[in-house]
């Protein structure tokens, strides 16, 4: 049998059958600690697949950081082939802070390629690029829902690729999404390179969930399997939903929802999902679904104004979700002028890197 080779990461060498911990280099706080990304390698004794399991793209997302801790523990990574990359917290920033952004504001997930003299965001996308992504062949890239909103577990993926949905349905969970890529995100520049990477989107920010976080680990070393790193275990995960489209509730009016559907379960076109009213009991208007399909999102905040984003639906129909309708309920930035003035000063700042 051939031997693995080491892996390189960091300037460091991660030798076969051994695990490493590296701290990449990216800033210094105000009072001049330094800032580090947090790395553990586990390289297997036979030649395999390199997968990169990240989490807190978005900082104040940390089902993902438990996700990879359990990964890390199991005992299933004794018999492991090729190279686990696992990065628990990307956007250390954001999590320190317990903030989806860095402190300038930035979303990480919105600034790929990034660049080494560009913003932090644009400086902490670029070394992920070059220390991650450049020296692996497939990723999982762990989210939840926005703050105080709800994901029922689902992978988000390029289903047109056959590699990519081979991968996506051994992940294990019920709904699997022919998702669109964003510009600037992870998962588009992974594209580009021709990585198959899978978005597992599952539960609340600033939460742990213990079904998202146990669906997690569970698919993640079904996706191991899938690639000959483990050992096949006999089980056959169900074939998912594969969901092509997705349509977004909103609040007709503002108020105080009261909600009658849970997360994950199938509605019906017309179906009553909840009722918003005012604290009196008065004003009450019924919230109905617009398609039929399964709801794989949801607000947990019972007060809502209106145009709010109350329940995310999906069906089988049409050919492709696009990232924008998938991500309509998370903030861009804390305010809109806020966010026309980082959208302005990102494209001169790209022009000047490449025009």
């Amino acid at each position: 049998m051939t031997a693995a080779a080491s892996f390189a990461i960091g300037g460091l060498e991660v030798g076969p059958g051994t695990r490493a911990t590296i701290d990449l280099p990216i800033s210094r706080l105000y009072n001049h600690t330094p800032v580090t990304m947090p790395v553990q390698v586990v390289q297997g004794t036979r030649p395999g697949a390199r997968l990169f399991v990240c989490a807190a793209l978005h900082g104040d997302e940390i089902n993902g950081v438990e996700i990879i801790r359990r990964l890390l523990a199991a005992p299933e990574l004794d018999g492991l082939g090729g190279t686990l990359v696992a990065i628990p917290i990307v956007n250390v920033f954001g999590f320190l802070a317990g903030s989806r952004y860095l402190p300038d504001r930035r979303d990480l997930n919105r600034s790929f390629p990034g660049s080494p003299n560009g913003s932090l965001a644009g400086r902490l996308a670029h070394v992920f690029l070059r220390e991650i992504l450049d020296r692996c062949s497939h990723g999982i890239d762990l989210h939840t829902g926005a703050i105080h909103r709800a994901n029922h577990p689902q992978i988000r993926a390029n289903l047109d690729d056959p590699e990519t949905l081979r991968l996506a349905c051994a992940f294990g969970v019920d709904v699997v999404i022919n998702a669109g890529e964003r510009d600037g995100s992870l998962r588009q520049q992974a594209a580009m390179r021709k990585v198959p990477v899978l978005v597992y989107e599952a539960g609340e920010a600033l939460r742990f969930e213990p079904a998202a976080i146990a669906a997690g680990v569970q698919g993640v070393l079904g996706v191991m399997r899938a690639l000959a790193m483990l050992p096949p275990n006999g089980a056959r995960a169900r074939p998912p939903i594969i969901a092509r489209s997705s349509i977004w509730v909103r609040a007709a009016i503002g108020g105080i929802l009261r909600t009658e559907v849970p997360l994950g379960s199938h509605v019906e076109r017309g179906q009553r999902m909840g009722v918003i009213g005012d604290p009196f009991g008065d004003n009450e208007v019924v919230v109905l679904a617009k398609t039929a399909g399964q709801v794989i999102g949801c607000t947990h905040l019972p007060v809502v104004n209106a145009g709010d984003a109350l329940f995310h639906i999906v069906d089988t129909t049409g050919t492709k979700a696009a990232a924008v309708e998938l991500d309509a309920a998370d903030i861009v930035a804390p305010d809109s002028q806020d966010a026309e003035e980082i959208r302005a000063f990102e494209a001169a700042e790209h022009s000047a890197m490449y025009d």
